[in-house]
C-alpha cells in the first residue's frame, strides 16, 4: 500500500477517506491518531491489522461537537456535561455506557464506550468534514512509544495506512485522561494532563485505579487504552530508579558496565558519566509530558547500549500521567534506591 502524505490543509482529502472506509493518521494536542470511521466496522478492523492491536484493548471514539455524543452513549449524564463543559475540547476521555450503536470491535466487548472531542484545530476540521465519528488509538504499531511527530507514525505505519496528514509536533506529547462515569464514585484510568486535581475541582471525589500504577492482572479485561498491555517501550531495557537525584547520579555512575546509558532530566547532564537522552526539566512535569516518547524512541539511536536507567518524575499532577508512562515502558521494572 502507498500511503498519502498530506499537510495540514488536506483535511478535505483526508475526510473523503475516511468517509470511503479508509484509515488515516491524524495529529491532535496528545499525539498523532490512526483514525477510522466509527460506524464503519470494517473501516475500524483496518486500525487493528495496521497497528498489530489486541481485539479486547478498547479504542476512543473522537467526536467534534457535544450534540454528536447523544447516538453513541445510554445517556449524557450530568457528570459528564459538568466534564464536558469544563474541558472539552481537549485532552479528557469520558467512558459512558455505549448504545448500539458502537460495536463490540470498538468497546473491546465491553457495556461502555470511551469519547473524546480532541482540541487541535486539524482533527476538528477533519472529524467535522468527515460527518462521521472516529475512532483512533495512537497511530503507533502497538506497544512502542506513541507517536508526538509525524516522523514516528512514517516510521511505524508507511506502507500499512491510507494516508498521514503532517501538522508538526503535538504539544502535549501524551495521551489523553482517561475517566470512567459507569460507577458511583468517577474513576480515573489513565492520567494525563487534565490532572486528577482538575477533575476533583468539578466532581468532587475522585478514586484512581489500581492499575494506573501497577501491572494489571493478565486474566483482566481492560477497561480503557493503555492498560493490560506492554505499551511505550523501546527495544532497549529500561529500569526506573526511585530515588533523589543525588542517588540516581550516584547509581549510575558507580555501575560498572559500559553499556548503560541514563534517560534524565537536562539538570542532571553535567554530572553524568554515561551517554545520556533528556525528557524536560526536573520541575516542569508538562516539559516531560511533551518530550518523553520522542525520548523513548530516541534510546533506540544509541549504540552499545543495553540497559538504560530512567530518573523517576514526581507522581502528582501532570507527573502522574509521566510516571505511569514511563513505568509501562519499562515494563515495571522499578529499583527503590
Amino acid at each position: 500500500m502507498k500511503t498519502k502524505m498530506l499537510s495540514a490543509k488536506d483535511t478535505k482529502v483526508a475526510a473523503d477517506i475516511l468517509s470511503m472506509g479508509g484509515i488515516v493518521a491524524i495529529p491532535t494536542e496528545t499525539v498523532y491518531g490512526l483514525a477510522a470511521n466509527a460506524l464503519n466496522e470494517n473501516a475500524v478492523k483496518k486500525i487493528f491489522i495496521a497497528k498489530g492491536r489486541p481485539s479486547d484493548n478498547p479504542l476512543i471514539v473522537h467526536i467534534s461537537s457535544i450534540e454528536e455524543i447523544h447516538s453513541l452513549v445510554q445517556e449524557l449524564t450530568p457528570e459528564a456535561v459538568k466534564l464536558a463543559n469544563a474541558f472539552w475540547p481537549g485532552p479528557l476521555t469520558i467512558i459512558l455506557k455505549k448504545s448500539k450503536t458502537i460495536s463490540d470491535l470498538i468497546s473491546g466487548g465491553l457495556d461502555t464506550v470511551a469519547i473524546r472531542m480532541p482540541a487541535h484545530r486539524i482533527a476538528q476540521k477533519i472529524i467535522k468534514e468527515a460527518g462521521v465519528p472516529l475512532a483512533a488509538p495512537s497511530a503507533n504499531l502497538s506497544g512502542k512509544p506513541s507517536p508526538t511527530k509525524v516522523e514516528h507514525v512514517i516510521l511505524d505505519l508507511a506502507g500499512k495506512i491510507d494516508a498521514i496528514v503532517d501538522s508538526g509536533t503535538c504539544n502535549i506529547g501524551l495521551e489523553s485522561t482517561v475517566v470512567s462515569l459507569c460507577s458511583k464514585i468517577p474513576k480515573v484510568f489513565r492520567p494525563g494532563a487534565i490532572t486528577i486535581e482538575q477533575l476533583e475541582s468539578v466532581l468532587g471525589k475522585v478514586e484512581i485505579d489500581s492499575a494506573v500504577i501497577n501491572r494489571l492482572d493478565e486474566n483482566s479485561k481492560p477497561i480503557s487504552p493503555g492498560l493490560k498491555y506492554k505499551h511505550y517501550a523501546p527495544k532497549v531495557k529500561v529500569v526506573v530508579l526511585n530515588g533523589s537525584k543525588k542517588q540516581y547520579i550516584d547509581y549510575i555512575n558507580n555501575n560498572k558496565t559500559n553499556k548503560v546509558a541514563a534517560l534524565c532530566f537536562e539538570e542532571d547532564v553535567k554530572n553524568l558519566k554515561v551517554p545520556f537522552v533528556t525528557y524536560g526539566t526536573e520541575f516542569d512535569p508538562s516539559s516531560q509530558a511533551e518530550k518523553l516518547f520522542d525520548a523513548l524512541r530516541g534510546l533506540d539511536k544509541m549504540k552499545d547500549v543495553n540497559l538504560v536507567y530512567a530518573r523517576c518524575p514526581g507522581k502528582f499532577g501532570v507527573g502522574l500521567a509521566v510516571y505511569n508512562r514511563l513505568i509501562r515502558a519499562a515494563g515495571f521494572n522499578i529499583i527503590n534506591l
